[in-house]
């Protein structure tokens, strides 16, 4: 166990270790290459679920690891270094977005149909919430489903969907009562083969350009009443806690992302000079960088503490509410003025900051916005 890092073992390190080499390896190389083709090959969620990174947290007799939420913290960090924030929001929302409900709610039938094969990578899953008119506000969904038989019959459209165009299945919310409000959303696992689910199109982004994110159509879809995840009308309650893995990764990548723009710049500006000297040597770029190292870390201790209670299952949303707004506003910063500091050059995409700058800019948007954040912490603040 480090001192500096108490929540770490030996095991953590050696895992770290792990996802740092397949990293390195299987996506890195191939960042440029997934971001002119705007995807990535499918074999991506093989190799990623034969490592075991898809199932950290699940339980063994599914193929997961049964692991502490820890592991997850390395496996989020050492994403960041692929330098393709596309592919890792896809293999993100595989481990860590559309899964967790099926694993700690889900049937047997469904745990074997649909979460093994995932965490294998045999299956690729998406989570569908945001709708063309409902973003932020779960409870203003039109998506829904009505009994038919023993069937579920659903009808309606998602958009901002990552893994949209080539997933399996859908970790679908939906209305099953459409005069409940908030108590009537419902969770649904839709099969992607299912007669009237339809891929709408590929959405063009600003950043994250690996990733396939989609709109999705359901017309007369009918799936077994099976497939209903947990219990009727929970499905908002249970989208409100998954949304807390869902904002410490983002948060974890937040903080991650910003020391390897840091690294990246500190690297350039040793070697760049301007005046005679190191550009890094500039006693207005020094004393802001300094802050910034001090900004993350404090950013840095905050996801842990959030992560800590998380991991000890103890109520944590105000807390992961904070470090998604202290770490995902900061990187946003840091990238700026990162990419403030390598000038010209930082505008053309020779060097990393550029592509960084773009895909940065989602996460102060997706998992809820900075200001639904801000409204959650003060609500539980009692402001």
């Amino acid at each position: 166990m480090s001192e500096r890092e108490p929540f770490f073992t030996e095991s953590h390190d050696m895992f770290r270790a792990m996802v740092r080499q397949f990293v390195e390896s299987e996506m890195e190389p191939f960042a440029d290459e997934w971001e002119e083709a705007e995807i990535f090959p499918r074999e991506l969620f093989l190799k990623a679920g034969e490592q075991g990174l898809l199932g950290l947290n699940y339980p063994e007799e599914y193929g997961g690891s049964g692991l502490d939420y820890w592991y997850t913290a390395c496996f989020v960090e050492e994403l960041v270094r692929s330098r393709c924030a596309g592919a890792n929001m896809a293999l993100m929302v595989q481990s860590d977005m559309a899964t967790p409900i099926l694993a700690d709610l889900g049937s047997e039938a469904i745990k074997q149909e649909f979460l093994a094969p995932a965490i294998r990578g045999e299956k690729i899953a998406a989570l569908g919430v945001s709708e063309p008119n409902a973003g932020s506000d779960v409870a203003g969904i039109r998506t829904h489903a009505r009994k038919d038989g023993d069937d579920w019959v659903i009808n309606g459209s998602k958009t901002f969907i990552t893994n949209g165009t080539r997933c399996d299945f859908v970790t679908l919310i939906c209305k099953t009562d459409p005069a409940g409000g908030h108590q009537g959303i419902s969770v649904i696992v839709v099969p992607s083969d299912a007669k009237g689910f339809s891929v709408g199109r590929k959405l063009k982004k600003l950043g994250n350009k690996a990733s396939d994110t989609a709109e999705l159509a359901f017309d007369e879809v009918r799936v077994p009443q099976r497939y209903l995840v947990g219990e009727e009308g929970m499905g908002f309650y249970y989208l409100m806690q998954n949304f807390q893995g869902e904002r410490l990764v983002a948060s974890l990548s937040a903080v991650a992302g910003c020391e390897r723009m840091m690294e990246d710049a500190f690297k350039y500006g040793r070697e760049r000079e301007a005046f005679g000297r190191p550009i890094l040597k500039f006693q207005v770029w020094r004393h802001e960088f300094a802050d910034f190292l001090a900004q993350t870390e404090a950013a840095r201790r905050l996801a842990y503490f959030a992560v800590d209670l998380f991991d000890r299952k103890l109520p944590c949303t105000r807390e992961v509410s904070m470090a998604k707004i202290v770490c995902c506003e900061l990187a946003l910063k840091v990238a700026d003025r990162c990419l403030q500091f390598h000038g010209g050059w930082g505008y053309m995409d020779e060097y990393p900051i550029s592509r960084t700058w773009r895909d940065v800019r989602l996460l102060t948007l997706g998992g809820g916005t900075t200001e639904v954040m801000r409204e959650i912490v003060a609500k539980l603040s009692d402001l």
